[in-house]
């Protein structure tokens, strides 16, 4: 634990955790553009059957498109055609309104579909025809990407204990990088898939990092404000997201414009430094010591002489073990840490894709309901910012879940309808969801200790990305029972709400170093006691 009292000394945050926090935030921009790029790239434009195959050069062909329509493909209660049926033969009688054709014998789409392209010049859907029995296909594409994110989060969850932050982060942005714009050039649906599976793999690491790397860095009265900083950029980035989409209406090209920052981000990477805590745990004390009169300096603060550092650094017990490797068994070994395991990341990131995938039915278009469901999360950033640091991270975990089941569940009961309503009550959800995933982030972070840390961040990622995975396939429940994927994310949310009360508060409390910190807690207040004695016989510490 000395590590935090040096941080004090040369400042926990000052000019060089403010450079850190900026170069970060670059590549946490494009996070929620990838996230939740399936609400653009996948939508399904109105449609209905090709009629050509009705041609057959007489009188149909000298009809107008609205009177084809008419004869060719039957119409639903609300005047508009079927989008995957059309009649077998012309049905001229219904020109002149005599019969509505509603027992008409009527056959599958023969010769694809007509797409409306006002709102989208192409997608997915349009591209490689995912319409009528074919859609479960372009929804699944989702699922397919948070696959990959949450087989990216066990890897770079082990990749970064064991070789560090920053080498891992370089290979994620490489990764994430080369696959995103291989995706935008796929020539088929199985590439685009295996591309976009691969894209979530190394964005995976990305989202994890650059967290971990920012907190590491910072002192305990700052640790709220990192992980709420990163959540604003995130909260940004969604909001540029329906306004990229707006202005490019080409999945391809969609593809291209939001992966463009990670271009900056690879160049900012130069100037990002190694986590001085890991190199501690991990036994690099002279590298540790670089980056921390590194810090100092820009700081303004006085270089500690190097033998009170080695001093302070060669004491820790971390040193005694710096040779051990960790892995995610770790997070099971002990008593303590197995409940902490147990207990971390269930339900809320489901919840949240839940309701962030589900954007429609509100009497908006689907470019100001993103918006709008964008925008709701920066009050919400301010909320838990104040929440986490009055209440405590536990009883703010806690609410923002509880609240938002509520609030899926007061939308149940309004009518389809009251736009209005059912759009106030579900962006509020929406908010409250934000939150929780929020307080989540920084909550996991302060939980486990230092050796195993991105490895437990790896393994509540991994966790909450499978509920994610399934969040689209929920989605398409509705078929079911329209009210069922509510049902089903609002008991979600109110049992990850329930579980996060079992685990405790890390308020003020400094970030556990050892897995011996978590088991033995005694051991923190013997670190203190070390310290105060160090401070007595050299007061510059």
């Amino acid at each position: 634990m000395k590590f935090e009292s040096i941080l004090e000394e040369i400042d926990g945050f000052g000019p060089f955790q403010i450079f850190i926090i900026v170069a970060l935030c670059v590549p946490r921009l494009v996070l929620p553009c990838h996230f939740l790029l399936n609400n653009f790239i996948a939508a399904e434009p109105p449609h209905h059957c090709d009629l050509s195959t009705l041609d057959d050069g007489g009188l149909f062909s000298n009809l107008t498109q609205e009177q084809k329509l008419v004869i060719g493909i039957p119409s639903r209660e609300d005047g508009r055609p079927e989008p995957c049926e059309m009649f077998a033969e012309p049905q001229f009688q219904l020109l002149s309104n005599v019969s509505n054709g509603t027992h008409m014998p009527t056959v599958q789409c023969q010769s694809g579909w007509v797409y409306d392209n006002t709102t989208f010049t192409s997608t997915l859907a349009t591209e490689w025809d995912l319409v009528c029995s074919r859609k479960g296909i372009s929804k699944a594409t989702s699922s397919i990407f948070f696959a990959g994110v949450m087989v990216g989060a066990v890897s770079f969850g082990a990749l970064c204990d064991k070789f560090g932050r920053k080498y891992t982060l370089l290979a994620s942005y490489i990764v994430s990088v080369v696959f995103s714009y291989s995706s935008a050039f796929a020539k088929s649906y199985l590439l685009f898939a295996a591309w976009r599976f691969l894209t979530g793999f190394g964005l995976a690491g990305v989202s994890l990092i650059c967290l971990v790397l920012g907190i590491e860095w910072v002192d305990v009265e700052h640790r709220a404000f990192i992980g709420v900083i990163g959540g604003m950029a995130w909260a940004v980035g969604n909001m540029l997201l329906a306004a990229f989409a707006y202005l490019v209406n080409d999945w391809r090209m969609l593809i291209m414009t939001v992966s463009a920052p990670l271009g900056l981000a690879v160049l900012t990477w130069w100037w990002i430094p190694e986590s001085a805590r890991w190199l501690l745990v991990n036994g690099k004390a002279e590298r540790a010591e670089f980056y921390l009169d590194k810090c100092a300096q820009i700081n303004k603060r006085p270089i500690l002489s190097s033998k009170l550092k080695m001093e302070a650094l060669s004491n820790t017990e971390i040193m005694e073990n710096s040779n051990k490797s960790y892995s995610y068994l770790d997070l099971i070994k002990t008593p303590k840490m197995r409940q902490l395991t147990l207990l971390s990341g269930y339900g809320v990131a489901s919840t949240y894709y839940g309701i962030s995938l589900n954007i429609g039915g509100f009497g908006l278009n689907i470019y100001l309901n993103h918006f709008i469901y964008a925008a709701i999360e920066l009050p919400a950033k301010l909320l838990v910012y104040f929440c986490v640091n009055t209440i405590g991270r536990r009883k703010c975990q806690a609410g923002t879940l509880l609240l938002t089941g509520t609030c899926i569940a007061v939308n149940i009961f309004i009518p389809k309808d009251v736009w209005l309503a059912r759009t106030i009550v579900a962006t509020l959800g929406k908010g409250l969801s934000e939150a929780s995933f929020t307080t989540l982030f920084l909550y996991t972070t302060e939980l486990f200790p230092t050796v195993v840390r991105q490895n437990a961040m790896g393994y509540t990622s991994c966790t909450s990305r499978l509920g994610v995975t399934m969040a689209p396939l929920v989605l398409m429940l509705d078929e079911v029972w329209k009210f069922l994927p509510d049902v089903i994310i609002c008991s979600v949310a109110i049992a990850a709400g329930l579980v996060s009360l079992c685990l405790p508060e890390t308020l003020n409390v400094r970030l556990p170093e050892t897995i011996e910190d978590i088991e033995h807690p005694s051991c923190l207040c013997l670190h203190m006691q070390y310290w105060t004695g160090l401070q007595t016989v050299h007061p510059q510490f």
